[in-house]
């Protein structure tokens, strides 16, 4: 199994990537908050969960170990797959998840793209106590606070698609004054909008 790579990013997409290691191109598939982190032809090194299919291996990676770690525990719970547990992290950050997760706030996870009360409710049910018992996961959210991760997570996502820092941070600090906690594909759609409407006046 596959359990890290480091490499050229050569090519982003949409939550995906080709990482080149020694003359060999991977297509992984990333969560919105990695590929933020991500440059175009950068070397990086990515945490990787290999998730076998019946004919097929499919590679997730991952920035932080955290997140891979919750990307492997979603995966565990039932009618949850790769796909959807990639959606997960996209739309939420892992201090956010663990919180929403120990909290039991369940109306934080439908907020998420895929994610309705029962999946919420069955995802709190079945990770509470593996969360709150893992040595890596207990320390996550001593760190920042969730709206400064999303908002640092916008900021970057601008940053790549080619805005100003400057412009980038403004728009990111309007956009979730006026939305409140919201997935970051969602933020990144506002941001973009908010964008275009300053360019035009």
């Amino acid at each position: 199994m596959i359990a890290s790579l480091r490499g050229t990013a050569i090519s982003l997409g949409i939550n995906r990537i080709v990482l080149e290691t020694m003359g060999v191109g991977y297509d992984v598939a990333v969560s919105i908050s990695t590929l933020a982190s991500i440059a175009v032809r950068s070397e990086i090194f990515l945490h990787v969960s290999t998730v076998m299919r019946e004919n097929a291996l499919e590679l997730y990676g991952f920035e932080t170990l955290e997140e891979k770690t919750l990307f492997e525990m979603l995966i565990t719970v039932a009618g949850i797959g790769p796909k959807t547990a990639l959606s997960i992290l996209s739309g939420i950050s892992p201090e956010g998840f663990r919180q929403a997760v120990l909290g039991e706030d369940a109306q934080r996870l439908t907020v998420i793209p895929g994610i309705g009360r029962k999946s919420a409710e069955r995802i709190i049910l079945e990770l509470k106590e593996k969360i709150r018992k893992s040595p890596l996961l207990r320390g996550v959210v001593a760190g920042k606070p969730a709206e400064a991760s999303l908002e640092e997570d916008l900021v970057s996502s601008l940053v790549n698609l080619g805005y100003k820092d400057r412009a980038a941070a403004a728009v990111a600090k309007k956009v979730l004054k006026d939305a409140g906690h919201i997935p970051l594909p969602e933020a990144v759609k506002r941001a973009l909008k908010e964008m275009m409407k300053d360019a035009s006046t």
